[in-house]
């Protein structure tokens, strides 16, 4: 009997060693090995022949060597590897099938019938129990991964271990005595695990929530505090634009009507408040057009501009000049940078305020101009009038 199992365990491990790919963390002759050695701490408290003892732990060493084949149906491949091997060690053709079905017998939707199967399948699951389950599992996750069956969160992690737990059972009486208290502590663990990373994700996914409701809160803001705003330009410009058409008429009517006055000794009085009128009238529509008057930039900026954050990509002005292809790219950077993003549309509303600033001091200013003028003119009208056509 040693001398069988002597060879298996050699032919095993240059056999894994030699075609099993490097992906395979965990169905490695590591896990092999851990197999054999709970399948011989099974076997002490069951009364078996040396050639059930025999056949058992040969199906032991060979169940997962079909992964170097392919890890669908690797039992069948498993069961081929285990033939070949042990016909040409002119082993005996009965107990080969019993070793067979053992190892047939660890599919996933197989149910060991015979003792044999049992302590097969027990031991090829005693990591269920192992103090070191974490570790084994994550090396079972890993090689999923890695060989694409699916990668798994923490979460779904934790729930597909958790169903494996309920769903299995040992089948030996030293199994169920000795390995399912630690089982049943490590799906404990796992239903600790499970919810701590639920509420990972609970707290995770409020302040993910706060995060959206900021950035919609702030949506909002710079949506409203900017439609404000190009409404303040628009009511300024057309408050300068009334002022522009006022002034305009003024200086056609000066122009049409008293300017050719002049020529009338009499009229002479109308000399200097027309002047005086004309000259506000002229500063109000220069004041006026300032108002309306688009300021010019560069519209062209460099990428070293964009690394820095300097530019804001939100205002046409510092883009016209620029190619469409640089621009897309500038823009994507800005898109998937939050502090990036909040920071052009920051500058956007600051410096549309310092415009607004701008054009409502100089509107000020005109309206004053153009008061005073009209004041200043009526009163120049008067005097004139009074001083050169009724003399004292």
């Amino acid at each position: 009997m040693n001398s069988i199992l002597k060879k298996a365990e050699n032919f095993v491990l240059n056999y894994l060693n030699t075609n099993l790919k490097p992906e395979f963390i965990y169905h490695n002759f590591s896990h092999t090995q851990f197999v054999v050695s709970k399948v011989s701490e099974i076997i002490q408290s069951e009364n078996l022949t040396d050639d059930e003892q025999e056949i058992v732990l040969l199906a032991a060493w060979f169940h997962d060597i079909g992964y170097t084949i392919d890890k669908a149906k690797h039992e069948d491949h498993s069961i081929a590897i285990m033939t070949i091997f042990l016909n040409n060690e002119n082993y005996t053709p009965k107990k080969l099938d019993k070793v067979a079905v053992c190892i047939s017998a660890t599919k996933l939707d197989e149910t060991p019938k015979t003792l044999l199967e049992k302590i097969l399948c027990d031991a090829d699951f005693s990591h269920l129990a192992s103090p070191n389950y974490t570790k084994i599992s994550n090396q079972l996750r890993t090689e999923f991964e890695n060989i694409g069956c699916g990668i798994y969160t923490n979460k779904e992690w934790l729930e597909e271990n958790i169903t494996v737990f309920n769903t299995h059972k040992y089948y030996t009486k030293y199994a169920n005595i000795n390995w399912n208290s630690a089982k049943n502590e490590n799906l404990i663990e796992l239903k600790k695990e499970l919810k701590k990373n639920n509420k990972k994700e609970e707290r995770r996914d409020q302040e993910k929530s706060k995060e959206n409701k900021s950035g919609k809160n702030s949506d909002i803001l710079f949506k409203i505090t900017s439609t404000n705003h190009l409404k303040l330009s628009y009511i300024a410009d057309r408050k300068a634009n009334i002022l522009l058409s006022v002034n305009a008429i003024i200086l056609s009517i000066s122009l049409s009507k008293l300017i050719p006055k002049f020529d009338n000794v009499e009229n002479n009085f109308l000399i200097y408040p027309t002047m005086i009128f004309v000259t506000f009238s002229v500063i109000s529509i220069i004041l006026s057009v300032i108002v309306t008057r688009p300021s010019v930039t560069s519209g062209k900026y460099t990428t070293e501009d964009i690394a820095n954050k300097k530019v804001n990509l939100l205002f046409f002005g510092n883009f016209h000049k620029m190619e469409l292809d640089e621009f897309e790219d500038a823009l994507k950077e800005m898109a998937n940078d939050k502090e990036y993003m909040f920071s052009s549309m920051t500058k956007d509303l600051y410096f549309l305020g310092k415009v607004l600033d701008k054009k409502y001091r100089l509107l000020r200013l005109n309206y004053n101009i153009f008061m005073i003028g009209i004041i200043v003119s009526v009163l120049a009208f008067a005097i004139s009038y009074k001083l050169l056509c009724n003399p004292i």
